[in-house]
């Protein structure tokens, strides 16, 4: 499948008008081919004007008939091959290994959702008998399901150029709960994106869909990404970006006549706890696995461990030390685009310079397309004393603050945004001090984990990817995951409606009645 550089508009593909971007090899900076036309503002209404068409038939086709659109665009993806793999590596600068396992994630969310759909109970049917003979009032017949809000717009992520990209999660969850999708791709990884936007496309032909089911966008500047949520027409947002990106979205949803929600996933340091246990008995090994966790992808995960909280003493010592012998075996990587490499060096060089701030170790140095790994340590009272410590640097440095005490280290915690993950590690001797912790963690973040780093999500039914502002805009929410898709969907209650204007899930005799809650009760279940 070649590469054009066109946008996809339901089924058309065509040049955009406003502006080009080009391509850039992370690895090199050289510009790839070919150039990509942002979309107009015509292209953007006739896009919009698409999928509002769409709406109301996608949303109410079968739940099976998704799904087996959902598993035709995991094949198609599959039957890209070496073409998208290649593309993305060039594009992300990321290694072939790592996009493999990236594409195996984005196909393994599509099929979690494709299985969602077909089990049915995502529309969460509930019925309450009528009872005419109640006293002092009757009960009306009331039946209840979920549908989808309407058109979503997502936008790709740096980051994750096919997990949180074209056929992402925001992408999957979207479209498995029945609302039509408009994709703004990224302009780091453009080529990869029409690929993926192909692959998409291919799926609604194969399964005679509204062709206002998809379209992809590129945008020059702001102008697409800014008229997409600004649309009347548009009922949802999915992002993963930058605080001040996700900000800005968000005030244009709330701006408009119809304000709409904006899933928004933006800023996270994941904060890490040592244990005094925890760190008396493995101390090295510790030290050792953050640092794998710290570079992996060159730190820009969203939840790659960028604080470290500890008590002093010797077991922090020998943690420090272990993390810095690994830091300093490890290569410099490239980053995604030569403007998170310029934040991330002006963040590095704020920590640097800060004088209360100590540098433990630096990772190897790389070329100009490189970033280089970097460690540093602080104490509790200059933490507290400095918000600006509290902050995101994106990539692969870390901040390591010295607490005199747990009583230090809950007040450091107290004073933390929140958070997408908080990782603890301890021993059995550490329970009842993270017993005492665990109030002020789930307050903080919306994954929990022991002994290990949040930079392994798994996609599941159980998953939370998401947390307190300003992890996400909407801490009820999670963006990885088959909870995912209760962003896009809202209740709908009948009453009293003859049976046969009800829709098709909530008659009688739905074959779905296995999902149903009868009176409050999953329905079998025994009174």
């Amino acid at each position: 499948m070649n590469i054009s550089g066109e946008l996809l508009i339901g089924r058309h593909a065509v040049r955009g008008g406003a502006g080009t971007i080009h391509a850039i090899d992370a690895s090199t900076g050289a510009t790839l081919e070919p150039p990509f036309g942002g979309a107009t503002p015509e292209q953007l209404d006739q896009a919009c004007a698409l999928a509002w068409q769409a709406f109301d038939t996608y949303r109410e086709t079968a739940p099976e008939r998704r799904a087996d659109f959902l598993e035709a665009i995991a094949a198609n993806i599959l039957a890209l091959g070496d073409a998208l793999i290649e593309r993305c590596v060039s594009e992300s600068g990321l290694p072939r290994a790592r996009i493999e396992g990236e594409r195996g994630r984005t196909v393994g969310q599509l099929r979690l959702f494709a299985g969602m759909l077909r089990q049915g109970d995502f529309l969460e049917l509930r019925v309450d008998p009528a009872q005419p003979e109640r006293k002092p009032l009757p009960r009306a017949d009331l039946r209840l399901r979920h549908i989808p809000l309407g058109p979503v717009a997502v936008f790709g992520a740096s980051n994750f150029p096919l997990a949180f990209s074209v056929a992402g999660g925001d992408t999957a969850s979207a479209l498995a709960a029945g609302c039509p999708v408009i994709v703004k791709a990224h302009p780091a990884h453009p080529g990869t994106s029409e690929l993926v936007g192909r692959a998409i496309r291919q799926a609604v032909q194969e399964l005679d869909l509204p062709e206002g089911t998809f379209s992809l966008l590129f945008d020059a500047g702001l102008a697409v990404g800014q008229g997409l949520v600004a649309d009347r027409r548009i009922k949802a947002v999915g992002f993963t970006g930058s605080r001040a990106g996700g900000m800005a979205l968000m005030a244009i949803a709330a701006a408009r006549p119809e304000p709409i929600p904006v899933f928004a996933e933006m800023s996270s340091i994941n904060p890490v706890l040592l244990f005094p246990q925890a760190l008396a008995n493995r101390a090295a090994a510790i030290g050792e696995a953050f640092a794998g966790s710290l570079t992996l992808g060159a730190g820009q995960f969203c939840t790659n461990p960028g604080l470290v909280l500890a008590v002093a003493g010797e077991g922090l010592d020998r943690f420090l030390e272990s993390a810095a012998a690994s830091l300093a075996r490890i290569g410099a990587q490239s980053m995604l685009t030569r403007g998170i490499l310029r934040a991330y060096c002006n963040g590095v060089g704020t920590l640097a310079q800060h004088p209360r701030v100590q540098a433990v170790a630096r990772g190897q140095a790389g070329n100009d397309m490189q970033g280089q790994a970097a460690l540093f340590c602080t104490d509790a009272d200059a933490f507290l004393a400095d918000e600006p410590l509290r902050h995101e640097v994106f990539g692969a440095s870390s901040l390591v603050v010295r607490c005199r005490d747990l009583a230090e280290i809950r007040r450091v915690v107290e004073s933390l945004e929140g958070q997408l993950t908080t990782a603890l590690h301890l021993d059995a001797g550490d329970h009842d001090a993270a017993r005492t912790l665990l109030p002020s963690l789930e307050r903080l973040a919306g994954r929990i984990l022991v002994n290990g780093f949040g930079t392994g999500v798994e996609v599941g039914h159980a998953m939370v990817h998401g947390g307190p502002w300003p992890a996400t805009s909407d801490g009820r929410s999670t963006s990885v995951g088959s909870l995912a898709i209760a962003r896009f969907v809202r209740p709908v209650s009948y009453q009293d409606m003859p049976a046969d204007l009800l829709p098709p899930s909530l008659r009688p005799d739905s074959p779905q009645r296995h999902t149903w809650r009868l009176d409050g009760k999953p329905q079998g279940q025994a009174d």
